[in-house]
């Protein structure tokens, strides 16, 4: 039996699995994730990681015997900075991965190389840190990612998963960290997903209730473990992961660089991955669900109904498009500046055409990336789609109408927990094969394909949808300017 977690932003979930993809049990916990909207800071608790775990852990294992499991393996979300102190604990702040307060440590770092890394990205973190709470960065003994801080709670080692080839740049070198200053002992070393960090310390097992000695395996970042997840391991097919943020992961035999996407190697060696991440895809559902939702009400509630009211309004929202950068943007445009906006609003218009047009946002936004991916000799044959918003057939639909790439939904969609056995599988040594141990593990339970009427009308729609961003980017910064005037007075 392998145990596997994966730490969301909101929700820490873990299964134990058998060795051919059952799951024996499942169970998660909800986490808060604090926010500062008007600053664009989010923090994670830490603490509320560990305690989850070690309520997951005991919930899952309450009826079966403990010595029959053979390791721990752990993924989650990222990039999150964690500052561990030199004596393990866990400082503040846990800077979450949509956290973008880093934007002029992003910008030294730009003046410093050619490549300039995104302000959601790990060192602008660890350089706002530096600067902003220096006898924070003065006790910290590591900066750990996400999953790698839960592995050095459980084992005392810390280690840096490195996902894949040419990922270097979107991390740090010897010599970056020394021209901006850092001290590198603070960074630790990179290995591969599915390195054996350690084994359960005694003091882990005593909090958690694991046996000591179980092997710990470090899977890495949840969007890794989702390519093996969702089976997205030979050339042509995508995974779409679905959920606060959207990102599009393509499996492919050549290498891709282009500013707007992120190019790297695969999971799966000697092959690549080629990715565009979208800030505000379910985040964004949640923000109009939250605006539409009497006041008193709990917004976490029916969301399958609030997403079916969509169905009533026409394909392309009876003319209402929906600009979802409501946190700025990533791929292609890379524009922290970047602000949601609805366009075409009129009388003639009601809620359901509002909720329609944040659901198709998330489809344009997604051909977007995907028409850059086949600019650079990508082919999209299909999508693997995971997440909680995978569970609403008709975002599906409309996802599959946009693209015009059918839509494949596993019988799991616990993508990164099915991820996890496969990497775990391997780092026990019981299969040298990944892409054939994943393609074996997923099973495939619906299929969405394109209808060529409703892409035709799409397509019209996505060509306006480009337009308009590239005729608001001028007024994004001015925007933000005003509105910082504003707050100082």
């Amino acid at each position: 039996m392998i145990l596997a977690f994966d730490i969301g932003t909101t929700v820490l979930k873990g299964a134990l699995l058998s060795e051919d993809g059952e799951f024996l049990s499942l169970s998660s916990r909800n986490m808060s994730l604090r926010d500062t909207l008007e600053s664009g800071f989010y923090e994670s608790d830490s603490g509320e990681w560990i305690e989850s775990f070690c309520s997951v852990s005991a919930e899952l294992l309450s009826n079966f015997d403990k010595n029959r499991l053979r390791a721990v393996v752990i993924s989650g979300n990222g990039p999150t900075l964690v500052p561990v102190a030199k004596d393990g604990t866990f400082l503040e702040p846990v800077m979450s991965w949509i956290d973008r307060r880093g934007t002029k440590q992003s910008e030294k770092i730009g003046q410093v190389q050619d490549f300039v890394i995104d302000p959601t990205f790990y060192l602008p973190k660890a350089m706002w840190i530096a600067d902003n709470l220096p006898e924070v960065y003065e006790k910290t003994g590591f900066f750990l990612s996400c999953p790698e801080s839960m592995a050095f709670w459980l084992t005392g080692t810390a280690v840096t998963i490195l996902p894949g080839l040419k990922f270097e740049k979107y991390f740090w070198s010897d010599k970056l960290l020394s021209d901006l200053g850092l001290d590198k002992n603070k960074f630790p070393d990179f290995v591969k997903p599915g390195h054996v960090t350690g084994s359960i310390s005694k003091s882990a097992a005593a909090a958690s209730g694991l046996p000591e000695g179980i092997p710990v395996v470090s899977a890495g970042p949840d969007f890794v473990v989702t390519l093996l997840g969702t089976a997205a391991v030979y050339p042509g097919r995508a995974c779409d992961r679905s959920g606060t943020s959207e990102g599009i992961n393509l499996c492919t035999e050549t290498y891709v660089e282009d500013p707007r996407l992120m190019g790297y190697g695969h999971v799966v060696e000697p092959l690549y991955n080629v990715s565009g991440i979208i800030s505000t895809s379910g985040k964004a559902l949640e923000w109009i669900k939250a605006q539409l939702t009497p006041s008193g009400t709990d917004v976490s509630a029916d969301y399958s109904v609030f997403i079916d009211a969509a169905a009533s309004s026409p394909s392309g929202a009876d003319g209402l498009l929906f600009l979802p950068y409501l946190a700025g943007e990533r791929a292609p445009h890379w524009d922290p500046s970047a602000r949601g906006a609805f366009l075409g609003l009129g009388l003639h218009h009601d809620r359901c055409d509002m909720i329609r047009a944040v659901l198709e946002s998330t489809g344009y936004a997604m051909r977007d990336v995907i028409e850059v991916m086949t600019e650079n000799g990508g082919r999209v044959d299909e999508m693997r789609i995971t997440g909680g918003p995978s569970k609403s057939g008709l975002w599906n639909q409309i996802k599959a109408d946009i693209t015009g790439r059918r839509l494949l939904v596993p019988e799991s969609t616990e993508s990164e927990l099915l991820g996890n056995l496969v990497i775990a599988l391997r780092a026990l040594g019981d299969t040298d094969e990944l892409a054939a141990s994943a393609d074996r593990i997923v099973r495939i339970k619906d299929v969405y394909e394109p209808d060529a009427g409703r892409h035709a009308i799409y397509s019209e729609y996505f060509e306006l949808y480009r337009e308009s961003y590239r005729l608001l980017k001028p007024l994004f910064g001015p925007l933000a300017a005003a509105r910082e005037r504003t707050e100082e007075e």
